[in-house]
């Protein structure tokens, strides 16, 4: 089903801004990555399919993380039926490589982006969890995030700390092949 989607969407780095607050692990002073998605109203479609896709606990670890985090408009987006599909326990498999694909190992925060954009003359190579690639590329508007499906998807939020990494909240889903 996902390689024939080709979702296109385009959002701007903004300013910096701190998801709600959420409930910090023992001995934390700032809450973990998936703390913070769990305590932010736009991102209620992603704690639900990190809960169906058995990922909450790893990113409760230690990470570092790097999540590129859809807004609940973002997963909107995608064709009528593609969340529910993807939340049903038969494909559990297929939604853990979607929203792997959305992580990086490490802590790369918005400087650090854009200096990797800048020294690879315009665009980043980021490999993710899944395995899969991301482009990042700057524009006129902000970072913009390529998916291996031609995509696009804008970062809105930039560096969203946590105690085991960062966010930067995106407006599209970004799809593996």
């Amino acid at each position: 089903m996902f390689s024939r989607m080709k979702l296109s969407a385009l959002a701007a780095a903004g300013a910096l801004m701190v998801l709600p607050a959420a409930t910090a692990t023992a001995g934390s002073a700032r809450p973990t990555v998936v703390e913070s998605a769990m305590g932010s109203q736009d991102h209620q479609t992603l704690v639900a399919a990190l809960r169906a896709a058995g990922l909450v606990d790893t990113l409760k670890g230690p990470g570092p993380f790097t999540v590129f985090a859809p807004t609940d408009a973002a997963f909107a987006k995608l064709p009528a039926g593609t969340v529910d599909t993807l939340l049903q326990p038969a494909n559990r498999e297929q939604l853990r490589a979607v929203l792997t694909y959305h992580v990086v190992p490490g802590k790369v925060t918005s400087k650090e982006l854009v200096r990797m954009i800048r020294a690879s003359g315009g665009e980043a190579t980021l490999t993710t969890v899944q395995g899969g690639v991301l482009k990042a590329r700057l524009s006129s508007d902000g970072v913009s995030i390529s998916d291996a499906n031609g995509g696009t998807a804008m970062v809105t939020k930039a560096d969203l700390a946590s105690s085991n990494g960062v966010i930067h909240v995106t407006d599209a889903v970004s799809l593996p092949k």
